[in-house]
């Protein structure tokens, strides 16, 4: 039997025309829902892999690299060129590694291996963490006789921002501390410009809906002693000014912010301004931290 013409299956046409407009348009993702679309995608991506700070081997233009030669990819030019030997013998291999008791040399001078360094900084209001400004009011400057090796901040911190800022040469903890996976724990202290209500509270705990994702707190509650403007909270979200457009996402201004604790190390006989070195056991704890 044909169906041309038929006055039922035009109405059915038309109502599949009409169902295809309407999907096409649920498709497009209002911008308040955007960041639970893009929260999923974060989940979904891991990432490199994590650093494994094993300690038998490198590979050769990473070891020339953290040397301060050249950088990865001038290393690889001159290796294929000839005029790096290991114990004596010229490598030409590309991917090579080299023991800690290996003799590295470059047109006939040995390379020392590159001494790592962990500085722990509570940086003052009013100093910037950009290498390339032209401030003399500078954290690098705060830190300028902790060693001779050029050091950089493991995240970057706003010249307004207060508190811990750690500084290294090791390419692998400042890789492992920005990872997706493993994103360091921060804890801040944070002043806003009124009091803040116990129901927003709820709000930081359970997440605040963003541009760029879903983002909530580990924990978040009163400071002891302080006032109602005062809140003190966990996170571990490696997001841009993510504490600034948290507050400001739900009515409230940041006046300060400290960061009182990072990836476990805390500013204890640390006064503002001053500066430490790493433990061993802190450099431990943050290599095997998971």
């Amino acid at each position: 039997m044909s169906l041309k013409g038929n006055k039922n299956n035009k109405r059915s046409r038309s109502e599949k025309k009409a169902f295809g407009s309407d999907l096409k348009k649920s498709r497009k993702v209002k911008l308040r829902d955007k960041g639970k679309y893009i929260d999923f995608r974060e989940k979904k991506k891991k990432g490199d892999p994590l650093p494994s700070f094993r300690e038998d081997a490198i590979r050769l233009n990473k070891f020339l690299s953290n040397a301060g030669v050249c950088s990865r990819r001038e290393a690889d030019v001159l290796i294929q060129t000839g005029v790096i030997k290991i114990n004596g013998e010229v490598v030409t291999e590309l991917g090579c590694k080299i023991k800690p008791t290996d003799k590295v040399q470059y047109d006939g001078e040995t390379i020392k291996g590159q001494t790592k360094r962990y500085v722990l900084l509570n940086k003052p209001k009013g100093f910037t963490t950009n290498i390339n400004s032209n401030s003399k009011k500078t954290a690098f400057a705060l830190i300028k006789k902790a060693c001779k090796e050029q050091l950089y901040p493991v995240v970057k911190m706003d010249i307004e921002m207060t508190g811990l800022l750690l500084f290294t040469n090791d390419g692998d903890i400042h890789k492992k501390l920005n990872h997706p996976k493993y994103k360091a724990k921060k804890i801040y202290h944070v002043e806003l410009n009124k009091s803040f209500s116990k129901e927003d509270l709820e709000k930081l705990k359970t997440g605040i809906s963003l541009d760029d994702g879903k983002t909530k707190c580990i924990a978040a509650d009163f400071v002891d002693d302080g006032s109602e403007r005062e809140i003190g909270i966990e996170i571990k979200s490696g997001k841009s000014q993510i504490i600034y457009r948290m507050f400001d996402a739900i009515g409230y201004k940041v006046v300060k912010l400290d960061c009182v604790s990072f990836a476990g190390l805390t500013k204890k006989d640390m006064p503002r301004g001053y500066f430490r070195h790493l433990t061993e056991r802190e450099v431990g704890f943050l290599k095997m931290t998971k």
